[in-house]
């Protein structure tokens, strides 16, 4: 969504006895491909997501994408509106239908503002931040982690609400890791399922005895964050250079300066982009203080202390 929109050939699908009307390509990566339809039984617009399913393995992690899309009601989470496996030959396609967001994700958004030499408002970070925690506090409390937290993984709904999508990397949230070759396992699950510059320290280097939680996801809201205050992530400059991600992330991160930002965000932004997951604060903890830092309603008026 927000790309360059190819207009294909009209012809209908039919996904859970209901008719939908192929309207043009959104999009495609890797073994899959989301188009936009249309329902013919209500007049929505909808996103078919096809995954190309080349053996079992493959369509086992469709049906688990769609089975934790079903975990969850939440209205900062993407919503699965109907699943099924349709043949191909002797290959399978996975089709997820979706809900269709026209302003796209928050990606486009700051990339919108960014070609106006503009960015997100404090107040307006603060409400989208405030959506993000509150659709990772879901996740959590079911005992996962997203572990692929990225502007293009969220959408913005009609009145801008964020909406977190792309669950196909989702796993348990609480992994005890025990020895060398699970470590190592661990380690190349995150670099194929983890996108590298949103990506925890502690997932590029697993150690071989130690304990990896949902706060690889609060580290990627950080970049997430870093990436609506000042128009991309912390790290998308040094993927982008060639130069190693792995080693910047080691270090602490160096936040600059502005005067769009209060020093109250900067700190939430600095206690979020803590090296050491121990150190890292837990959703429940950010959300308090996102609650605390949100803007008086319209007419309200408060003390500042």
């Amino acid at each position: 969504m927000g790309h360059a929109l190819c207009i294909c050939s009209p012809g209908t699908v039919i996904i859970d006895n209901k008719r939908y009307l192929f309207i043009q390509k959104l999009g495609e990566g890797g073994f899959s491909y989301v188009d936009l339809v249309e329902g013919l039984h209500d007049g929505h617009f909808y996103a078919l997501k096809r995954i190309l399913c080349h053996e079992q393995q493959d369509l086992e992690e469709a049906q688990r994408e769609a089975d934790m899309h079903h975990l969850f009601h939440h209205p900062n989470i993407l919503h699965l509106v109907a699943y099924c496996v349709k043949e191909r030959g002797t290959k399978h396609e996975a089709w997820l239908l979706l809900p269709f967001f026209k302003r796209g994700t928050l990606w486009n958004e700051i990339e919108r503002l960014k070609d106006k030499d503009n960015f997100l408002t404090e107040d307006q970070i603060l409400q989208l931040l405030l959506g993000i925690c509150r659709g990772l506090e879901a996740i959590h409390a079911q005992g996962y982690a997203h572990r692929d937290l990225k502007p293009t993984n969220i959408l913005l709904g009609d009145e801008g609400q964020p909406v977190l999508m792309d669950l196909g990397s989702m796993n348990q949230a609480r992994i005890c890791v025990e020895g060398s070759r699970q470590a190592l396992a661990l380690q190349d699950w995150a670099a194929q399922r983890c996108t590298i510059s949103y990506r925890a320290p502690e997932l590029f280097s697993v150690q071989s005895h130690c304990v990896i939680d949902e706060r690889t996801d609060v580290w990627s809201l950080g970049c997430v964050l870093y990436a609506m205050m000042f128009g991309e992530g912390p790290y998308d400059m040094v993927f982008q250079k060639g130069d190693s991600v792995a080693l910047a992330v080691q270090n602490q991160l160096r936040i600059p300066q502005s005067p769009r930002h209060s020093l109250a965000l900067r700190q939430l932004l600095a206690s979020m982009m803590t090296v050491d997951p121990q150190q890292r604060p837990h959703i429940p903890f950010l959300l308090s203080q996102l609650e605390a830092l949100q803007p008086p309603a319209p007419g309200q008026h408060t003390t500042q202390i």
